[in-house]
């Protein structure tokens, strides 16, 4: 028996795919909704019936490639051989994820001092499903006695992700973007790596 498509929901699939693709190649700025409009063959009114306006478009497009980072941690959640390979695997996915996305988030960089509040929720989303991913597989090492017992290992993770968000470059003047230059992504992924090995080490028996 087929499931009967609503053409409403192939409509939005559409404008998302329209929208990601500018976002991604132009960025959030130099992106106009009468672009996104003529790209699905669509009036800007019936555009703005879906999307009240581009940052609503640009949040459900957010939403979107979150679902798809969230399942791909979800899929791997088995496949660690030690705890250094989660956070590697934590690390290398995340680097790829905004590099390969990185035009996209000039979102971001534009407002980096006003995010709304559905971004911080998201941003919140990715963060917990990291932490579960991680303290899981602290817990799996502890069990196999690989590493010595941690108490409370979500705070931990909680912490760790912290610092490894606050790794910076090396030039000083950039320490306070919230959002790194493209450039600089590479320096801050390998840095990512060597205090997760720190801090693995740390809690080997």
């Amino acid at each position: 028996m087929s499931i009967a498509i609503d053409p409403h929901d192939i409509k939005k699939e559409k404008i998302l795919e329209s929208a990601y693709n500018r976002f991604l190649h132009y960025g959030y700025s130099k992106t106009t909704m009468n672009e996104i409009a003529g790209d699905v063959s669509m009036s800007k009114a019936l555009l703005y019936y879906y999307f009240p306006d581009k940052s609503q478009l640009y949040i459900a497009v957010m939403r979107k490639l979150t679902k798809g980072y969230l399942e791909k941690l979800a899929q791997h959640a088995d496949d660690f051989l030690n705890l250094e390979d989660a956070f590697t695997f934590q690390i290398n996915n995340q680097h790829d994820f905004i590099v390969n996305n990185y035009n996209f988030f000039d979102f971001f960089r534009l407002n980096e001092q006003n995010l709304p509040d559905t971004i911080w929720e998201i941003i919140g989303e990715i963060h917990l499903a990291e932490i579960n991913l991680l303290s899981n597989s602290i817990r799996k090492e502890v069990e196999k006695k690989v590493i010595r017992p941690v108490e409370n290992p979500e705070a931990i993770i909680d912490l760790l992700l912290d610092a490894l968000h606050g790794v910076r470059v090396s030039s000083f003047s950039q320490k306070k973007a919230f959002f790194p230059r493209k450039e600089q992504l590479e320096e801050i992924h390998q840095k990512r790596l060597l205090l997760v090995k720190i801090f693995v080490k740390g809690l080997m028996n």
